[in-house]
């Protein structure tokens, strides 16, 4: 597909995913020759519509010039006339049609097929233009027919044997209503024994996260201020939940942080007792062998809080990529000194604890608010860096694009902060998924202010 017809897409897919009915288009596109009927058999089985409907279009920017063409014409055949008038209104105005003139058909046969084509040999008509002065026709919009290419492969050669290549990465199943549970543990008072700080404006991001992923249609529950052994027996009871009806499970841990050592998922959360619960641990409690209802479907971590100590003073980059510091005096930090994972087992729990061995990955994404080993940021005003950005992106991407997708522009954002105008922060993920994840995206209500 042509760049400009991309560029069309691209800014209309919020319009074509909400409006676009794609089983109305699967025929057309199919004797059109834009699509296989393997890969109509892939968009059908991504989800419900508005997921189908985006597949379809991501799909089309891969299937050549013609594919926009074939797409205004089945909108129009199948009724969808505004969508089309949409998408044209994009192309350019001001270039002139061109003339209709006469023409001379000359009949060419096909060059002769090997035995092994089952293509029965046609005849193609070619116009032939003459070379003298041509007379203007009038300018009534003649219908024309398009040969197309097959997409399969070139003309003279053998058809492929075995599976057609696709095009697509499958989505996840996302249409369960609701879409499953969302467990938040927001720590912000510590015990004066654990020699940890109050998290100031943890609040601000556990009220942001509460509204976001409830307008994502999850099942939102919130605890506060728990000791690790309650963080455990949380963890522990949600994977104990019948997800069986629904098809996605989100964990989000707001507290203090520290690294560990350890050679799987890194990193550590405080409970407000001090004693801190390994991340490793933490996805094991939902990973595939400990929770039967889960399996094969995401499970989704977002990590809030310290990697480590070392702050990050970045490195010097041209002006053209340098920005104005966003981060104010009232930084805090999350972090801690680097433990061993083992100190944190010392304490017995009367629920069961997940095995602490490298987990089942597929299927688990864990994002991580800063780099490990580094501390991450916290406006005491407005919430961490990371949870104030995560939400912006969210809203205004959920609809849109995929959740890997959508935390790359979250690490972007982030990492152009600074911190007293010196300390900077890189979030980043260990990602598990075997398929595109897409949110359920319903309407946020934000609180109305007086």
């Amino acid at each position: 597909m042509e760049e400009r017809h991309k560029r069309i897409l691209q800014r209309n897919r919020v319009n074509l995913v909400r409006d676009l009915n794609p089983s109305d288009m699967y025929h057309g596109l199919l004797s059109e020759g834009i699509f296989t009927q393997d890969m109509i058999d892939e968009i059908k089985s991504s989800g419900i519509r508005q997921d189908q409907a985006r597949q379809l279009v991501r799909d089309l920017e891969t299937r050549g010039s013609l594919a926009f063409p074939a797409l205004i014409e089945c909108l129009h055949e199948t009724g969808q006339h505004s969508l089309a008038e949409l998408l044209l209104d994009g192309e350019p105005q001001n270039q002139p049609l061109p003339q209709s003139v006469h023409v001379r058909p000359v009949v060419r046969p096909l060059p002769v097929y090997s035995p092994m084509d089952t293509v029965k040999p046609v005849q193609v008509v070619t116009p032939v233009y003459p070379t003298q002065s041509v007379k203007a026709m009038p300018t009534t919009p003649i219908p024309c027919t398009v040969a197309r290419k097959t997409p399969e492969r070139e003309f003279g050669k053998p058809r492929a044997t075995g599976r057609v290549r696709r095009d697509s990465i499958q989505s996840y199943k996302m249409d369960a209503n609701p879409c499953g549970h969302c467990l938040i543990i927001n720590n912000v008072d510590f015990e004066p024994k654990s020699e940890l700080s109050k998290r100031t404006g943890s609040n601000i991001d556990c009220e942001k996260l509460e509204r976001r992923f409830k307008s994502l249609n999850f099942i939102v529950l919130v605890k506060r201020n728990l000791k690790q052994k309650q963080i455990k027996q949380e963890l522990s009871a949600l994977s104990k939940k019948d997800h069986s009806q629904y098809d996605c499970c989100v964990v989000i841990m707001l507290s203090h942080g520290t690294e560990v050592c350890n050679n799987r998922f890194p990193g550590a959360v405080h409970g407000v007792d001090g004693p801190n619960v390994p991340v490793q641990h933490i996805t094991n409690y939902l990973n595939g062998q400990n929770c039967l209802s889960l399996q094969g479907k995401p499970k989704i971590f977002f990590i809030q809080a310290c990697g480590g100590g070392e702050r990050d003073t970045g490195f010097e980059v041209s002006p053209d990529e340098a920005r104005p510091c966003i981060g104010g005096t009232g930084d805090q930090t999350d972090a801690m000194p680097m433990s061993s994972s083992s100190d944190s087992l010392s304490t017995q729990s009367d629920e069961p604890d997940a095995k602490a061995t490298l987990p089942t990955p597929s299927d688990i994404l864990v994002s991580y608010s800063t780099f490990p080993g580094y501390v991450s940021w916290r406006d005491t005003q407005a919430g961490s860096w990371y949870v104030e950005t995560l939400d912006n992106i969210l809203e205004e991407n959920a609809a849109t694009d995929d959740l890997v997708t959508m935390l790359m522009m979250v690490s972007h954002e982030v990492s152009e902060n600074s911190a007293n105008g010196l300390y900077k922060q890189m979030p980043g993920s260990f990602n598990f998924l075997r398929k595109l994840l897409y949110f359920q995206a319903l309407p946020c209500q934000r609180p109305i202010l007086s």
